[in-house]
């Protein structure tokens, strides 16, 4: 199918231009042509933007929002919140897996994602026993994506342990659980299902979970199959993390695995939280990417990301959902800025080299992290890149008469309700008018599985 697209206003890379005549074949974007005419194209009904990758998501989270706001009587962290979180996916069966997906990735594109990587590690039953088809909640992870039309990077997670060292898994993460063996062939079958997904790679779920011998194993087994394929883990989010890993080790889980672990660009470090200044000069200078997971950290009280400095190094950087108290890339971008000007109680932290504006400059460092994390083609409006355009909704009060970084600056820090209008992904129209085809369906199914679950 060959379409195009002619928009009054659009972000390409090298900055925003007028007049802009976008072309699709499929779906690419085959040309691109500021200062151009409309010549009978499909005019946009606002500014367009590349749409944002999200690059961190466990899509059952998302029904649990709402549920773990509650004090406890010795205090509130991380780990409490975990225990929660078990309870909470032993009842989650295959069927409810994707009608939460399909609910959430719904949500995620009406807000701007266009695409995601999956971090998946829900795969026993309820006993903790394997499924008769091993990837069979990779597979309803797939289907929900194919049916809300999200571009979909699928990670399977490598989880043994409990904690650092090996030691044996407790009964919370039964549901979690494989070994190098089984491992790897669920992966050999997730990689028979491509042509559902836009990318297949793995997550060793963190250095709590995997051992070094594992860790080895579980990459030169993914080479096999790609070895460009991205490689997420978990590093660094909590203080107890970092002193369990110095106990472990003697060194940080970050600077552990920049020392052992070949980390590169194809790898993502989700969170790296608590680094010193060495660690987050080495993690920018190896070109992975920092994933950061704002709404979550804050929900979690992880802790805040040392941006500045990690911006100073010019470090790789993207946003994620993680836990879905937050489905917004336009909040995400805003947290990640505010929790710095509440550290250093001064205001516009994180400039970007050459541009003014800081919501302009973190959503375009936000998409090129995403892209990289995600290993899609994606992030850019220009020839040869996927067709994944966001249309702002330029009719919201926040954004009305802004132009160029200031529709940035409006949609990030101002109190924009819905700043997307339109979402096309891969050619295709997914919403249209702040609306998706499905959404009434996929609602009605997310609210019988959430009122099963909560009873």
């Amino acid at each position: 199918m060959t379409q195009s697209l002619f928009a009054k206003e659009a972000l390409l890379a090298d900055g925003w231009h007028r007049d802009v005549l976008i072309k699709i074949q499929g779906d690419l974007i085959t040309g691109v042509t500021p200062g151009a005419t409309s010549d009978g194209a499909e005019i946009a009904s606002g500014a367009v933007i590349p749409g944002m990758p999200n690059l961190h998501s466990h899509a059952f989270q998302r029904a649990m929002a709402g549920l773990t706001e509650r004090a406890g009587p010795s205090g509130d962290n991380f780990w409490s919140w975990r225990e929660l979180m078990y309870r909470f996916l032993e009842r989650i069966t295959p069927e409810d897996n994707e009608a939460i997906a399909t609910q959430l990735y719904i949500e995620m594109l009406k807000s701007g994602y266009t695409s995601v990587a999956e971090f998946h590690y829900l795969h026993r039953d309820e006993r903790g026993n394997p499924y008769a088809n091993p990837a069979e909640m990779a597979e309803r992870i797939v289907a929900a994506s194919v049916s809300a039309g999200i571009g979909l990077t699928v990670l399977p997670v490598f989880y043994a342990h409990a904690t650092f060292g090996g030691t044996p898994p407790n009964a919370g993460q039964k549901r979690f659980i494989h070994d190098v063996d089984t491992f790897n062939a669920l992966v050999d079958g997730i990689f028979k299902h491509q042509a559902s997904i836009r990318r297949v790679g793995i997550a060793p779920h963190s250095l709590r979970a995997v051992t070094p011998q594992e860790l080895k194993a579980i990459v030169a087994h993914l080479d096999l199959h790609d070895k460009r394929a991205p490689i997420h883990i978990h590093a660094a989010e909590q203080l107890k993390e970092v002193d369990d890993c110095l106990s472990w080790s003697h060194q940080r889980p970050v600077a552990w695995l920049l020392n052992n672990a070949n980390i590169d660009a194809r790898w993502c470090l989700v969170h790296a939280t608590h680094m010193n200044d060495d660690e987050t000069f080495r993690l920018a200078e190896c070109d992975a990417v920092a994933g950061l997971c704002p709404s979550t950290e804050a929900n979690l009280g992880d802790g805040i990301f040392n941006a500045p400095d990690y911006f100073l190094q010019e470090g790789s950087w993207g946003i994620g959902g993680d836990s879905h108290v937050g489905v917004d890339p336009f909040r995400e971008l805003a947290i990640v800025e505010y929790a710095q000007r509440l550290k250093s109680a001064r205001r516009n932290i994180l400039q970007s080299p050459g541009l003014d504006s800081i919501g302009g400059g973190l959503y375009r460092q936000a998409l090129a992290g995403g892209a990289r994390a995600l290993g899609q083609n994606v992030g850019v409006i220009a020839a040869n890149c996927r067709a994944d355009l966001v249309v702002l909704n330029c009719d919201d009060v926040a954004l009305a008469e802004h132009t160029g970084d200031t529709l940035f600056d409006a949609a990030i820090f101002g109190p924009a309700r819905q700043p997307v209008r339109d979402v096309m992904v891969g050619g295709a129209w997914v919403v249209r008018d702040g609306h998706h085809a499905e959404e009434d369906k996929a609602f009605t199914r997310y609210r019988a599985t959430l009122r099963r679950l909560l009873s």
